[in-house]
């Protein structure tokens, strides 16, 4: 039986990267636990976290964001991954009510090995990550040299964003 690319787990541990981010409740706690729900997925576990990063919202309103990005290596497929991600935002008491609301917390998968993956409800690289201090600067520290599938390096882009505060915590 074919199942769709979005579905179909890898048979060895794919690399993936994971956005964390939180600016409501105790929100750079938060971060920490994501950290430590994500490694206990299924066939997760997490190799790399990145610092953790304060930055102003994006496109968004309410309170700075604390950031950071993690590194896995999981046989989930795309969408498994993706589904157990939004359990765990939801977990930690993630609403929705309108478009870049304060949150929680927020996982965005960013990178799924070297895949792009555009299905309904489910893209990936991350569409906008390319474009947000606070993913890439969070990346460079535990992945240097890291490229895009489609964009190429991600240090490249990094240069581009010059209007976006971001301080590094620990």
């Amino acid at each position: 039986m074919n199942r769709p690319l979005a579905a179909a787990g890898p048979a060895e541990p794919e690399r993936v990267f994971v956005g964390v981010g939180a600016n409501l409740g105790e929100a750079r706690a938060a971060v920490g636990h994501a950290r430590v729900a994500v490694g206990a997925l299924p066939g997760t576990r997490v190799v790399a976290a990145s610092s953790c990063w304060r930055t102003a919202p994006v496109d968004a309103s309410g309170p700075d964001f604390f950031n950071a990005v993690l590194e896995l290596r999981t046989t989930l497929a795309p969408r498994e991954l993706l589904e157990a991600l939004l359990a765990i935002e939801r977990e930690h008491g993630r609403e929705r009510p309108y478009r870049n609301a304060p949150r929680t917390l927020d996982l965005d998968l960013l990178l799924y090995g070297g895949r792009c993956i555009e299905v309904p409800g489910l893209v990936v690289p991350h569409p906008r990550m390319h474009l947000r201090a606070f993913v890439l600067d969070p990346l460079a520290e535990i992945a240097p040299g890291l490229a895009h599938p489609a964009l190429g390096p991600l240090a490249a882009w990094r240069e581009r964003i010059t209007d976006q505060p971001i301080e590094r915590l620990t």
